[in-house]
């Protein structure tokens, strides 16, 4: 699967219900010697999603339990 297949999908927690971002709105951790992603960095946004806040969550590749068309379902 490629990064363009992912991107402007919604990133949602099936145990809590929340929307955590919409991947290309984050940044990727990729493995150098593989070149597979390892995780996404969700920042947090403020003010209408114009403000980087510090605080940002990070998404294992692992956690990922569904790539659907409009959403990629995580379990963490």
């Amino acid at each position: 699967m490629r990064y363009k297949d992912l991107s402007g999908k919604e990133i949602v927690n099936v145990k809590s219900g929340s929307r955590l971002g919409v991947l290309g709105q984050t940044d990727l951790e990729i493995n150098e010697k593989t070149g597979k992603i390892e995780s996404f960095i969700v920042p947090n946004y403020s003010w209408f999603g114009m403000k980087k806040e510090a605080s940002t969550a990070r998404i294992e590749w692992k956690d990922i339990k569904k790539i659907g068309e409009d959403m990629i379902i995580i379990e963490s």
